[in-house]
């Protein structure tokens, strides 16, 4: 018999418009594997009677004739999204057991959209991560690991590593400097981080705000586009939410790329880069130009200054957004000889150190002496960064680079540990994408000779996630990349 959770979103709707298999059935195959599968440490809690609730509803919607566009696919939630009378914590010790009294718009879409929820899936302490390494629920095993327990990417590493695994259909996630894409990568699925101003951000606990954008990661190209169609939207009560026109993402599915323009910039082939992803890389731009897109050359020259800018800014803007968990309004409280003891106490324990590392450089950068010094020299970088892609844009119109410059590595690897600088640099080839607002994707090409996922990106015009979503279903045509 086949395993339903092997089924893609588009391939499941099919069966269940037919009535080939029930929303029940498919909801009961995936709280199954989440249940077999907790070894991974992918969900952080788990609503198994709510989901089979949604799942007779939804029954009922097939019979009527009134079906959605998801109706009864079971979906796993990055637990930074707030989704009303289900646990949201950030995965941080300081929010508790928070239950919201309200649900986030992208969520809120998507129940619209007939989808149902399994769960809250693990993830770095308020996106603060690269390794799914600083939850308070411990740390998030990548389904590919063998011998060596491997680390599944940050900070949306549930979330991949559900879907990975077959736990959930699709998952959403966030993306503040490549939180998407570096862990669709490291676990062999595909996540798209669309344009700033694309997906509200209504309702996902913010880390830092002109970086943060929701997307979806799913088991292919297609379920990218669909759950995308679903997600996005013009939301009101997000002042940065973009009025323009979502085009159905699907009908970019099986376009040719003939012409394309294919950027590759000279710049990103680092010393970091690892030898593996570099051929890769070669390879998958080989795939393309058979494909009929031609190959350019081009240059993003401020490259290197990305991570820098990056480090100042996300702090910054972090220190100002987590400043509201003081222990006062909501979230755990630990108690002291005065309010500033309080303040103190609630956020010794109610923090992990990588959030603390965080604020404390975000604070100094603010901080009267230095914010000309660091923070508005890292907000004219970012200008800089923004036009080097309006340039590259001229030449060609879509940009292929890797994902990551490695291959997963072990959890508790001393090099990253030792040296918190070392985590930051994977992000080398993702955070540019988000200082300059562009949409991206990540999608497997091949395996290392270790036999782990590689990523590419493919980094589009502002608003032009339809090139991405032609080019990536192209890519995975001629990938052929074998899912778990």
């Amino acid at each position: 018999m086949t395993d339903l959770t092997d089924l893609t979103v588009c391939s499941a709707l099919k069966k269940l418009k037919a009535k080939e298999i029930s929303p029940v059935e498919l909801t009961n195959a995936y709280i199954e594997k989440a249940t077999t599968g907790q070894k991974y440490n992918a969900y952080v809690y788990i609503d198994e009677k709510q989901a089979l609730e949604k799942a007779r509803e939804s029954e009922n919607h097939y019979l009527n004739g009134t079906n959605r566009a998801l109706e009864g696919i079971p979906l796993g939630i990055k637990d930074l999204f707030c989704t009303k009378g289900m646990q949201t914590t950030a995965c941080s010790r300081i929010l508790g057991k928070f239950t919201p009294p309200y649900e986030s718009t992208v969520t809120q879409n998507l129940l619209n959209s007939g989808a149902l929820f399994l769960g809250k899936l693990n993830m770095d302490e308020f996106a603060m991560g690269g390794s799914n390494e600083t939850s308070c629920f411990g740390t998030v095993v990548n389904p590919w690991s063998k011998a060596i327990p491997l680390v599944a990417g940050g900070s949306s590493g549930g979330s991949a590593a559900a879907v990975a695994a077959k736990m959930c259909a699709a998952a959403t996630g966030t993306d503040t400097g490549g939180s998407i894409r570096e862990p669709s990568a490291f676990c062999g699925v595909t996540g798209i981080k669309p344009t700033y101003g694309r997906c509200s951000r209504y309702g996902i606990i913010a880390f830092a705000s002109s970086l943060d954008q929701a997307g979806p990661i799913c088991k292919d190209v297609a379920d990218c586009a669909l759950l995308l169609n679903n997600m996005a939207g013009y939301d009101a009560k997000d002042s940065t939410s973009s009025k323009k026109e979502v085009p159905d993402f699907c009908s970019f599915i099986g376009q040719d790329i003939k012409g394309l323009k294919v950027g590759i910039p000279n710049e990103y082939r680092s010393d970091g880069l690892n030898t593996e992803v570099a051929k890769y890389w070669d390879t998958a731009a080989e795939m393309l130009k058979s494909a009929g897109a031609d190959i350019v050359n081009i240059s993003l020259p401020h490259t290197k200054y990305a991570l820098p800018a990056y480090y100042v800014i996300a702090p910054a803007e972090a220190s100002s957004n987590l400043a509201r968990y003081d222990g006062v309004r909501y979230g755990v409280r630990v108690d002291g000889n005065g309010l500033d003891e309080l303040y103190i106490n609630t956020r010794t324990a109610g923090f992990g150190k990588e959030v603390k590392r965080r604020i404390l450089i975000g604070t100094y950068v603010l901080s009267a002496g230095y914010y000309d010094a660091y923070y508005l020299k890292a907000q004219k970088v970012r200008r800089l960064i923004k036009n080097d892609f309006d340039e590259a844009f001229k030449q060609c119109d879509i940009i292929l680079t890797p994902t990551s410059p490695i291959e997963p590595f072990a959890i508790g690897d001393k090099k990253m540990a030792e040296n918190p600088i070392n985590m930051y640099l994977n992000d080398i080839f993702t955070v540019s994408v988000n200082l300059a607002g562009l949409p991206a994707m990540s999608l497997p090409i091949g395996l290392s000779s270790n036999g782990l996922p590689l990523g590419m990106q493919l980094i589009g015009r502002a608003f032009d996630e339809g090139t991405i979503f032609k080019t990536a279903y192209q890519l995975e045509q001629c990938a052929k990349f074998v899912r778990m």
